[in-house]
């Protein structure tokens, strides 16, 4: 709805004096070219004949302006026959009395073949000049319906990137709560130490929520609380080696891409004392990669829609870039691009 009032808005059409005025002008000069083509030329005829031309395209110009801003029925294509006949019919109206004027100052003159030739002249120019300003109400209304939808689309996509950082981490506290109760009912001694890394982790969660970029040294953190928060809970069952390069430290990344990454790891593969799955984070070039060998589990657990997904829309919304995937059916592989700087999201 919001749509259709936008392209039914009577906006009046905008088109510059100058290019009234000179063509105009220019129409009346060119009307009086046979005149100056004949025999016996006769500087009179031309003169009025020139300026009635000009007078009639000046008018026609701001008739047409008017019919076409002024707010119809809507036409969802095509031109609105009902104005081009209403411009049509007044302009013929407009093109007789301009012909009875130079009647009066040419008497002379046959006023019937001057009458019937200036009409077929002036339905030609109104013919032009209507089309032309179509065409440019049209190209606007255009341009309108497509500023309109790109807002659109911006605030459904703002939207669901809201939506996106809202869904990260729903079922962690799930699985970290039930370790945690393991471990008090064991009487582990790193209960404590579970309990305030659980902690910090929420911490950089509520810290983090509201932001679309952090550095990568402060996405880091996270995800160390997060490594141990499930070493405690895997108790060995995987590896993990970090070999970033200091320079990287620096550039951005959305909260919560490195944890979730690791998350999909862990929870579509084998983690076992006998076998650990080894998890390496290093950087290639102008990427961040995440890797692991693939062991996936023979009946591997529902996905929640929060992993790859999550992350490939973030990037798409931020950067339009997209993440590079790799199955090699050996080795996975997920390949992020560095954002060396914060813009306006």
């Amino acid at each position: 709805m919001m749509l259709a009032n936008e392209s039914q808005r009577a906006d009046p059409l905008k088109v510059s004096p100058i290019i009234i005025w000179t063509s105009s002008l220019f129409l009346g000069v060119l009307s009086s070219v046979p005149h100056i083509a004949e025999h016996h030329f006769n500087a009179a005829e031309a003169i009025v004949n020139a300026a009635i031309t000009s007078i009639f395209a000046l008018l026609i110009w701001y008739l047409n302006i008017y019919v076409l801003s002024k707010k119809g029925k809507p036409v969802q294509h095509g031109i609105s026959y009902a104005k081009l006949i209403k411009s049509l019919a007044i302009g013929v109206l407009i093109m007789f009395c301009l012909a009875w004027i130079q009647q009066l100052i040419l008497s002379h003159i046959n006023f019937g073949p001057v009458v019937l030739m200036v009409e077929v002249r002036g339905i030609l120019i109104n013919l032009i000049f209507y089309m032309f300003l179509h065409l440019l109400q049209q190209n606007y209304e255009n341009q309108q319906v497509s500023m309109e939808l790109e807002k659109i689309k911006n605030d459904s996509l703002g939207a669901q990137y809201e939506l996106l950082k809202q869904q990260v981490n729903p079922h962690f506290l799930f699985n970290s709560l039930n370790t945690l109760k393991a471990m008090v009912e064991t009487g582990d001694e790193d209960a404590i130490d579970f309990i305030l890394k659980l902690s910090n982790f929420y911490r950089f969660t509520l810290e983090s929520r509201k932001m679309d970029l952090i550095h990568v040294y402060e996405e880091l953190e996270i995800l160390n609380a997060y490594l141990f928060l499930q070493k405690a809970r895997f108790d060995g069952g995987f590896t993990f080696t970090n070999s970033i390069s200091t320079d990287i430290l620096q550039t951005l990344i959305p909260p919560f891409t490195l944890q979730l990454l690791i998350e999909n790891c862990i929870k579509h593969n084998v983690v076992s004392l006998d076998k650990p799955l080894h998890i390496r984070l290093y950087s290639e070039g102008d990427k961040i990669v995440v890797e692991n060998p693939i062991r996936l589990k023979t009946a591997d657990s529902r996905s929640t829609g929060v992993g790859l997904k999550n992350i490939t829309l973030r990037y798409q919304h931020l950067l339009e870039e997209p993440i590079e995937i790799s199955n090699s059916c050996e080795t996975f592989k997920i390949k992020l691009p560095l954002i060396h700087e914060h813009r306006d999201y």
